[in-house]
This record gives structure tokens, sequence and C-alpha cells, in this order.
């Protein structure tokens, strides 16, 4: 029998219901409420119980830590509201739909294939965040900062388990992510604040001034790390997301909202998350440095390991063994999402629900593998130094294509599958900088910026000249 069905169903049902080829009718916007608590829970999560005891390996100091995060953190915010979600309110595209039209599908399937991969990486060290918290009741044997490969079947049984779990929430789609976030965020978030408290009593600290004594300049950083300075700290804190805000990323979250001054609500991801919980997963880390069994590790040339489950059981117990899982839920579920959406533009007539799953299950693969999550920092580095031009070229055409006279959405507009613009733009960008950090041993989010905004002036150059010769 057929049935009358409005505009946005129909958009809705051949879409697959996350109008990943459709820009989202009006019926489907959200306030700035579904944001908060998806950044909220996002950015309050597992990455966070390993990032903030990174920072102790490389040395960081207490002003730099606690200065750098304000600065780096708020230029994290900017980035998200006036280019992310302002783009994204405007067009109501998925990142990789409107690359596509700019770059061409070919073009675009390369993109979306290491897009949707390193997703699957970063999903994965959450996968293995949040085993190392079950692990604790089990008497598993916890990885260390040099492990790469699976430690043992305990380790591997409890990995696939928790990806499974993982990847039928993300496949869901973006309703049950957002809600999954509503729910788990406030747990979360209490339990860094507790954390925090909790870590600062048991190192004697009561007022600042002990706390910046305990801190003080530093250290040296452990055997195999960098030393982390006030412009690493503020750099790479403004970077870590950087494929998510001036790569554009997130132009697939902020399609659904209803104004472009939803991207505020980044702040609570980036000074609860990025800020709070931060230096309470390093406060963590800094009662287990005290342990005999760490000192005499340090003493030995050998870095202590970073395991966020028993760090934060020893805090607050079992809470913390709860909320190391959810942290490590909140982060991967947005993620395989993404991933997801990523690998469906490979696959566009099979559902969001599969490629979601598929995204899931190479997640887990990569959990297996505790390197991800120990190389944390220089992993995150990376992924934003490849993935962030990309964004540019989406920026630098939506505001300055009348002003250098090329059109908009050109592949679309020509007809063609390949958009040399595009592909030199970010090889002569990407290949650059990147020698340049491997040759001077330059600090890859350094480079990330000038990489970014020369892809765009390139790209713009590029178009202007190829598209007056056709």
């Amino acid at each position: 029998m057929l049935q009358n069905v409005t505009e946005e169903e129909y958009i809705e049902d051949l879409a697959g219901g996350e109008f990943e080829r459709e820009p989202v009718p009006q019926s489907q916007l959200k306030g700035w409420r579904s944001f908060l608590g998806m950044y909220a829970g996002e950015h309050a999560a597992g990455t966070e119980f390993m990032i903030g005891p990174l920072f102790l390996t490389a040395g960081v100091s207490a002003f730099d830590l606690i200065v750098g995060l304000l600065l780096g953190n708020l230029l994290a915010v900017l980035s998200w509201r006036f280019l992310t979600a302002e783009i994204a309110v405007k067009n109501r595209l998925t990142l990789y739909f409107q690359l596509e039209k700019i770059s061409g599908p070919t073009l675009v399937k390369f993109y979306n294939v290491a897009n949707g991969v390193l997703f699957c990486f970063l999903a994965g060290s959450m996968i293995t965040v949040s085993a190392t918290a079950i692990g604790v009741p089990l008497n598993m044997e916890m990885p260390t900062l040099e492990d790469t490969l699976p430690n043992g079947p305990t380790y591997i049984a409890v990995v696939l388990v928790v990806g499974a779990v993982i990847a039928l929430v993300a496949s869901r789609g973006y309703d049950m992510v957002s809600r999954a976030a509503n729910w788990m965020s406030p747990v979360i978030v209490l339990a860094f604040l507790a954390c925090g408290v909790v870590a600062l009593n048991q190192l004697g600290v009561s007022s600042f001034g002990e706390f910046w004594e305990l801190w003080g300049s530093g250290s040296e950083p452990f055997p195999g790390q960098i030393k982390y300075t006030f412009w690493h700290v503020v750099i790479w804190s403004w970077f870590a997301n950087a494929a998510m805000h001036i790569g554009m990323s997130d132009l697939s979250v902020f399609r659904f909202a209803k104004r472009a001054s939803s991207g505020w609500t980044t702040a609570a991801g980036m000074y609860v998350g990025h800020y709070m919980a931060w230096i309470a997963a390093a406060l963590l880390y800094a009662v287990f440095l005290e342990t005999p069994a760490a000192q005499a590790m340090l003493a030995g040339g050998e870095a202590p390991p970073v395991a966020p489950g028993p760090l934060a059981y020893n805090a607050i117990g079992w809470f913390g063994i709860i909320a190391v899982v959810l942290a490590g839920w909140t982060t991967a579920n947005p993620t395989i999402y993404r991933a997801g959406l990523a690998f469906q533009t490979l696959m566009p007539k099979v559902s969001t629900f599969w490629v979601t799953i598929l995204a899931g299950s190479l997640a887990t693969v990569a959990g297996l593998f505790p390197a991800f999550a120990m190389k944390l920092l220089g992993f995150v580095a990376f992924y934003g130094f490849v993935l962030a031009p990309f964004g540019a070229v989406i920026v630098f055409e939506h505001f300055y294509h009348r002003q250098t006279g090329i059109r908009k959405n050109y592949a679309e507009f020509a007809g063609i599958q390949f958009n040399p613009a595009v592909f030199w733009a970010w090889v002569v960008s990407f290949g650059l900088f990147y020698f340049l950090s491997w040759q001077f041993d330059i600090f890859l989010s350094f480079v990330t910026l000038p990489a970014w905004l020369l892809c765009g002036v390139l790209f713009l150059a590029f178009s202007r000249r190829w598209q007056k010769e056709a």
C-alpha cells in the first residue's frame, strides 16, 4: 500500500536516516544542549585518562601546563565556533560529501580511507583505555609505555568484548551517540573531579602553593619521551583536535545545529575535559610515581606504565573503574560514527549500520595493539597534521571563492572525478612541512598551522589557474 510521506521523511529514508548525501532538513535540527552533552562527554573521556599522565612523562612544568592549556583550548574553541560551525550551518553537509563536491569522488575516496582508518586507530586506543579498567578485577597484566603487541589472552578477550559493545552503540546513529554521551558525561566529569581531589589528598597537598611546590618546574622527560615546553602545550592542545575543527570533520556533527553559536558548546569539552580532566589524570599518575615500584623503574631508566584503570581504581575504587570504562566509550562512540560516515562514501549502497560495524571492527583490532594508546601524544599530532590541510580546502573556498574568482564545488559543477588543485595543494603542503619536521626534528604540531595555511592558499591559486584553462 502506498503511504503519504513528507519530503523530510523521504530524504531520511533515502539517506539511511543520517542524511549522508543530502542537507539535513529543518525538522531534524537540534538545539545547543544536544551538542553540549556530546562534547562534554567526548572530551572528558578516555583520551584524558591517557593524555594527562603522558604530559608528566614529557616533564612539563606546572606553569606551562596550567597556562598553556588555558590558551591552547581557547584557540580550539574559536576554531570550532568561527570555522567549523559557521560553515556547517550554511551547507548542512557531512565533511565527506562536501569534499566530494570540491575534489571529485575519486580523490575523496583516498581521503576517506585515510580519515576513516585514522579515526579507527584513535577509537582503538580508547578501547585499550576501557580494557585497562575492566582488567583490574580480572588481575590482567597491564600494557606498558613500550608495549606494541597484546600482552596476553585476558587482554585480547577484554578488548574484543569492549569493542563489540562500542560498535553496536555507534551503529545506532547520531541520536544514539548523542544520548549515550548525555547519559555518561555527568558521571565521568564527577569521576575526574573526584580523582583530582583524592589524588591531591594522597599527595599531601592542601594549598595552591603546595601544589606548585610539588609540581614546580617539571622534570626531565621519561626515557623515550621529549621535553614539553609552554609552546608545546599551547600548540598541541590547540591541534589535538585539528582534524575535527580546522580539518572540518565536525561538519558532520554541526550540520544538525540550528545556529552556528552551538559551536561555543565545545568549550564544555575543552575546559572540563582538556583542562580539568587532563590535570586530574596527571595527578593520578603523580600519585603512582611516588610508589616504590615506580621509583625503582625510574632509577633503572625505565618509564613506569600508564594504565588508566588501575590509576583511577587506586583513587576512587570501583567508581573509578566504571568511569574509565564509560570514558573510553564516550570517545570511541562518536569517533567510530565519524569513521563509519567516511567508509560509507566508498560503499554508498551499504547502510550506515553496517559501515559503522565495519569501522567498529577495525577499531577493535587496533585496540589489541596498546601502542596506539601509549604513544597517544605523537599519534594525535600526526593524525591532525595529515587531515587538517583538507579542511583548509573547504574553509578557503567558502570564505574566498568570490574574491579569487573561482567556482564553488567545482568538481560537481564540471562533472570531473578528480580535482588536481586539491591533490597538489595537499601534496605540496604535507610533503614540505613533514620533510621539515623530519629533517630538522621540529615538533609536528608546530608545522600543522603553516601546512594548513599553505594548502588553502595553494588550492585557491591552483583552482584559479586550472579553472580558467578549463
